[in-house]
Protein backbone atom coordinates (compact mmCIF):
# COMPACT_ATOMS: atom_id res chain seq x y z
CA UNK A 1 0.00 0.00 0.00
CA UNK A 2 1.31 3.60 -0.96
CA UNK A 3 1.31 6.64 1.61
CA UNK A 4 -1.59 9.08 1.21
CA UNK A 5 0.44 12.56 0.53
CA UNK A 6 -1.47 15.53 1.22
CA UNK A 7 -1.19 18.96 1.79
CA UNK A 8 -3.39 21.19 3.68
CA UNK A 9 -3.25 24.45 1.64
CA UNK A 10 -4.84 27.94 3.92
CA UNK A 11 -7.74 29.13 3.77
CA UNK A 12 -7.35 32.41 0.99
CA UNK A 13 -9.35 35.30 0.98
CA UNK A 14 -10.80 35.27 -2.53
CA UNK A 15 -9.86 38.98 -3.59
CA UNK A 16 -6.13 37.31 -2.88
CA UNK A 17 -6.14 35.21 -6.01
CA UNK A 18 -7.08 38.09 -8.21
CA UNK A 19 -4.31 41.00 -9.18
CA UNK A 20 -4.88 43.45 -11.40
CA UNK A 21 -2.00 45.64 -13.02
CA UNK A 22 -2.40 48.96 -13.57
CA UNK A 23 0.52 50.10 -16.38
CA UNK A 24 1.07 53.35 -18.10
CA UNK A 25 3.83 54.94 -20.29
CA UNK A 26 4.69 57.60 -18.54
CA UNK A 27 5.05 58.88 -14.74
CA UNK A 28 2.80 61.96 -16.36
CA UNK A 29 -0.03 59.29 -16.57
CA UNK A 30 0.14 58.22 -12.99
CA UNK A 31 -2.76 61.53 -12.25
CA UNK A 32 -4.90 60.09 -15.27
CA UNK A 33 -4.75 56.27 -14.24
CA UNK A 34 -4.85 57.10 -10.45
CA UNK A 35 -8.83 56.87 -10.38
CA UNK A 36 -8.42 53.00 -11.93
CA UNK A 37 -6.26 52.60 -8.64
CA UNK A 38 -8.90 53.90 -6.11
CA UNK A 39 -12.00 51.64 -7.60
CA UNK A 40 -9.78 48.87 -7.55
CA UNK A 41 -8.55 49.46 -3.87
CA UNK A 42 -12.08 50.50 -2.95
CA UNK A 43 -13.03 46.55 -3.92
CA UNK A 44 -10.22 45.70 -2.02
CA UNK A 45 -8.67 43.97 -5.09
CA UNK A 46 -4.64 43.14 -5.61
CA UNK A 47 -3.54 45.83 -7.67
CA UNK A 48 0.05 46.59 -8.75
CA UNK A 49 0.92 49.74 -10.17
CA UNK A 50 3.85 50.55 -13.17
CA UNK A 51 5.50 52.56 -15.10
CA UNK A 52 6.29 50.52 -18.86
CA UNK A 53 7.14 52.50 -22.08
CA UNK A 54 6.12 50.59 -25.41
CA UNK A 55 9.18 52.70 -26.81
CA UNK A 56 11.61 53.57 -23.80
CA UNK A 57 11.60 50.08 -22.42
CA UNK A 58 9.94 47.44 -25.04
CA UNK A 59 12.27 44.66 -23.54
CA UNK A 60 10.92 45.49 -20.13
CA UNK A 61 7.49 45.47 -21.22
CA UNK A 62 7.70 42.22 -23.26
CA UNK A 63 9.32 40.54 -19.99
CA UNK A 64 6.53 42.27 -18.00
CA UNK A 65 3.46 40.96 -20.65
CA UNK A 66 5.12 37.20 -20.84
CA UNK A 67 5.45 37.28 -16.94
CA UNK A 68 2.17 38.57 -15.98
CA UNK A 69 0.00 35.71 -16.27
CA UNK A 70 2.51 33.39 -13.73
CA UNK A 71 2.52 36.37 -11.29
CA UNK A 72 -1.63 36.14 -11.24
CA UNK A 73 -2.34 39.31 -12.76
CA UNK A 74 -5.78 38.35 -14.25
CA UNK A 75 -6.10 42.00 -16.38
CA UNK A 76 -4.19 44.75 -16.79
CA UNK A 77 -5.19 48.06 -17.45
CA UNK A 78 -3.27 49.92 -19.58
CA UNK A 79 -2.98 54.00 -20.41
CA UNK A 80 -1.00 55.67 -23.19
CA UNK A 81 -0.97 59.04 -24.85
CA UNK A 82 0.37 60.01 -27.90
CA UNK A 83 1.23 56.93 -30.37
CA UNK A 84 -0.68 54.56 -27.15
CA UNK A 85 1.24 51.58 -28.07
CA UNK A 86 1.33 50.34 -25.09
CA UNK A 87 -1.94 48.11 -24.49
CA UNK A 88 -1.77 46.85 -27.80
CA UNK A 89 2.03 45.74 -27.53
CA UNK A 90 0.79 44.43 -23.90
CA UNK A 91 -2.10 42.56 -25.69
CA UNK A 92 -0.09 40.85 -28.55
CA UNK A 93 2.53 39.26 -25.95
CA UNK A 94 -0.12 37.81 -23.36
CA UNK A 95 -3.83 36.22 -23.23
CA UNK A 96 -5.02 37.93 -20.32
CA UNK A 97 -7.49 40.93 -21.16
CA UNK A 98 -6.12 44.28 -21.54
CA UNK A 99 -8.27 47.32 -21.03
CA UNK A 100 -6.49 50.67 -23.04
CA UNK A 101 -6.92 53.97 -21.35
CA UNK A 102 -6.42 56.35 -23.81
CA UNK A 103 -4.72 59.30 -21.99
CA UNK A 104 -5.77 62.80 -23.12
CA UNK A 105 -2.33 64.54 -24.96
CA UNK A 106 -1.70 68.40 -25.38
CA UNK A 107 -2.28 68.12 -29.66
CA UNK A 108 -5.06 66.47 -29.97
CA UNK A 109 -6.86 66.23 -26.61
CA UNK A 110 -6.59 62.70 -26.48
CA UNK A 111 -7.97 61.35 -30.16
CA UNK A 112 -4.79 59.94 -31.45
CA UNK A 113 -4.57 58.17 -28.34
CA UNK A 114 -7.91 56.53 -28.80
CA UNK A 115 -7.68 55.74 -32.44
CA UNK A 116 -4.23 53.97 -31.54
CA UNK A 117 -5.88 51.75 -29.01
CA UNK A 118 -9.02 51.04 -30.77
CA UNK A 119 -7.62 49.86 -34.10
CA UNK A 120 -5.98 46.44 -33.30
CA UNK A 121 -5.85 44.21 -36.34
CA UNK A 122 -8.11 41.31 -35.83
CA UNK A 123 -6.97 38.48 -33.33
CA UNK A 124 -5.62 40.65 -30.62
CA UNK A 125 -8.57 42.84 -28.99
CA UNK A 126 -7.71 45.56 -26.62
CA UNK A 127 -10.90 46.38 -24.30
CA UNK A 128 -11.26 50.47 -24.86
CA UNK A 129 -12.58 53.09 -22.56
CA UNK A 130 -12.87 56.40 -22.54
CA UNK A 131 -10.66 59.39 -22.87
CA UNK A 132 -9.10 59.53 -19.52
CA UNK A 133 -11.72 57.19 -18.40
CA UNK A 134 -9.76 55.23 -15.85
CA UNK A 135 -12.38 54.43 -13.40
CA UNK A 136 -14.66 52.91 -16.28
CA UNK A 137 -11.59 50.90 -16.77
CA UNK A 138 -10.95 49.56 -13.52
CA UNK A 139 -14.69 49.19 -13.10
CA UNK A 140 -14.63 46.85 -16.21
CA UNK A 141 -11.82 45.16 -14.90
CA UNK A 142 -13.67 44.46 -11.79
CA UNK A 143 -16.57 42.99 -13.64
CA UNK A 144 -14.74 40.72 -15.53
CA UNK A 145 -13.48 39.33 -12.27
CA UNK A 146 -17.13 39.30 -10.74
CA UNK A 147 -18.00 36.53 -13.20
CA UNK A 148 -15.87 34.30 -11.54
CA UNK A 149 -16.35 35.62 -7.77
CA UNK A 150 -19.74 35.94 -6.05
CA UNK A 151 -18.45 38.15 -3.17
CA UNK A 152 -16.71 40.79 -5.87
CA UNK A 153 -20.29 40.69 -7.67
CA UNK A 154 -22.25 41.19 -4.48
CA UNK A 155 -19.97 44.54 -4.03
CA UNK A 156 -20.04 45.59 -7.46
CA UNK A 157 -23.99 45.46 -7.22
CA UNK A 158 -24.24 47.27 -4.29
CA UNK A 159 -22.06 50.05 -5.83
CA UNK A 160 -24.70 50.22 -9.13
CA UNK A 161 -27.41 50.77 -6.44
CA UNK A 162 -25.39 53.25 -4.62
CA UNK A 163 -24.72 54.96 -7.64
CA UNK A 164 -28.50 54.76 -8.38
CA UNK A 165 -29.51 56.31 -4.98
CA UNK A 166 -26.57 58.92 -5.15
CA UNK A 167 -28.93 60.49 -8.68
CA UNK A 168 -32.17 59.88 -7.47
CA UNK A 169 -31.15 61.88 -4.39
CA UNK A 170 -29.59 65.12 -6.57
CA UNK A 171 -33.00 64.61 -9.29
CA UNK A 172 -34.72 64.83 -5.72
CA UNK A 173 -32.61 67.68 -4.25
CA UNK A 174 -33.27 69.55 -7.58
CA UNK A 175 -37.04 69.39 -7.70
CA UNK A 176 -37.18 70.88 -4.53
CA UNK A 177 -34.66 73.63 -4.57
CA UNK A 178 -34.44 74.24 -8.33
CA UNK A 179 -31.88 74.81 -10.49
CA UNK A 180 -30.76 78.19 -9.41
CA UNK A 181 -29.91 77.26 -5.56
CA UNK A 182 -28.82 73.83 -6.61
CA UNK A 183 -26.02 75.18 -8.55
CA UNK A 184 -25.90 77.87 -5.86
CA UNK A 185 -24.78 74.62 -3.11
CA UNK A 186 -22.31 72.57 -5.02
Amino acid sequence: MGKNWFVILPELNPKDIYKIAVVMGSDSDLKTMKPAVDILREFNLKTEVCILSAHRTPIEMMEYAKNAESENIKVIIAGAGGAAHLPGMLASITCIPVIGVPVESKTLKGIDSLLSIVQMPAGIPVATVAINGAQNAGLLAIEMISLFDESIKKTLKEFRENLHKQVRGKNSKLSTIGPDKYLQNE
